[in-house]
């Protein structure tokens, strides 16, 4: 029988670690807030991700489209990303957050209703909203890099925050797990999508403790540059491509994996979840070591590093079909887009000025979102099409592009002597 003991000691576990980070990294307050508040709020994508397709897949007619409300979800955070920009710039990040928190609330409340109903429609409409959530919380990381007063502590503060997201990764799947059978229904799992609604609540309170820092209440004087200048930017080039690769791909493989693992090859929910929370692990716990190897090894080795851990995992995926296989294909993807996403992350810092933050990032997030919304949306069609095989295969090129682009950094590096000290 599931118990709800391992929940608990996740969500203990949250709370030892902000503390620890409150007492001994000597961050500001903010970075704290965010830490307690990203993962709570966060727990939608990883829900989604280990059993919306397979609910997806019981209520729509074409398997084919069993990735569609995951797609959803990704547009959902695409199209709200220069939106949440601008709230952020208006209102503060505080309450554009808690704004932007809403939508989780309001979505997973109508996914557990569509479920409940059988509303394959409902349930596209739901995830979309939950979409629109997330690029809220993917505002966070900006939020904290500005809560920081020395530039020396910002990749510090960014890898704090990339490592909260090792907690919505097991909150998630085990809220997911506990709650399948709690609501009375012929799919199941109406009951997990009612937690993200309290966690959501939950996260939107511990925002309120958030002060929003000097340089989002005041106003530059300094004419800020035309977009397409900004845009034509190496390093900008170079940090949305490296981002927008990383979730990109990572999302393609992972959106296909429990559909693969649990309708196709008939793995255990168990075997599935274990897969998922593994990976979505692997994505955020090697923020433990990412500013420290970065400041070893500079960036540009970064980028290598990751793309070429992204050519393991396409060879990995190719050898068959068992747990281990996947186990060990996620495992890798998750570090793989660790390395990419931090880099792109860190290098889009330094495409800015101040007063031109908010217009560049959300150019950034939505650049990001759009293609893996594009790559989500693809993932259940190439998969019941061409295999898992298929999948794996048709990754190869996005592969190459990042290699080029580490070189590509690594050229640029040479010539400005600045960056990759």
């Amino acid at each position: 029988m599931i118990t709800i003991t391992p929940l608990i000691l996740i969500i203990l576990a949250l709370l030892g670690a902000a503390i620890i980070i409150q007492k001994y990294l000597k961050l500001p307050t903010n970075i704290t807030v965010l830490f307690l508040s990203g993962p709570l709020v966060s727990i939608s994508a990883p829900i989604m991700v280990f059993i919306g397709s397979i609910v997806s897949s019981k209520m729509s007619s074409d398997a084919s489209l069993a990735t569609l409300p995951l797609g959803l979800m990704v547009a959902g955070t695409a199209f709200a990303t220069i939106p949440a920009a601008m709230l952020a710039k208006k209102l503060g990040r505080r309450l554009a957050s808690i704004i932007g928190f809403t939508n989780a609330f309001f979505g997973s409340l109508i996914a557990a209703f569509a479920i409940l109903k059988q509303s394959f429609v409902l349930f596209c409409i739901a995830a979309f909203l939950i979409g629109l959530c997330t690029a809220f919380t993917q505002q966070l990381r900006f939020a904290a890099i500005e809560s920081v007063s020395s530039e020396k502590d910002i990749n510090k503060a960014l890898s704090v925050l990339m490592f909260a997201g090792i907690f919505s990764a097991m909150i998630g799947p085990e809220i997911a797990l506990f709650g399948q059978t709690l609501f009375a229904s012929s799919i199941g799992f109406a009951a997990p999508f009612v937690g993200i609604s309290i966690m959501s609540v939950v996260s939107m309170l511990i925002m309120l403790k958030f002060k929003n820092t000097k340089i989002e209440e005041t106003l530059s004087e300094q004419k800020p540059r035309q977009l397409i200048t900004i845009i034509k930017q190496p390093i900008f080039i170079i940090a949305v491509v490296a981002a927008a690769l990383s979730y990109g791909l990572m999302s393609y493989i992972m959106t296909s994996t429990p559909l693969s693992m649990h309708q196709v090859h008939h793995h255990s929910l168990s075997d599935t979840k274990w897969v998922i929370q593994s990976h979505i692990a692997a994505m955020f716990l090697p923020s433990l070591i990412t500013t420290w190897l970065s400041n070893k090894i500079g960036i540009k080795n970064i980028l290598f590093i990751g793309s070429s851990l992204f050519a393991v995992v396409l060879v990995i995926a190719t050898q068959g079909h068992s747990v281990l296989h996947y186990w060990w294909a996620l495992i890798i993807l998750g570090i793989a887009w660790n390395f990419l996403f931090f880099s792109g992350t860190s290098l889009l810092h330094f495409s800015y000025q101040p007063h031109e933050k908010n217009k560049v990032q959300a150019i950034n997030d939505f650049s990001v979102f759009t293609f893996q919304g594009a790559s989500s949306l693809m993932a259940g069609w190439v998969l019941f099409n061409y295999g898992w095989n298929g999948v794996t295969i048709s990754a190869i090129p996005f592969v190459i592009v990042m290699f080029i682009i580490s070189f590509y950094y690594t050229i640029y590096c040479k010539r400005t002597k600045e960056l990759d000290k």
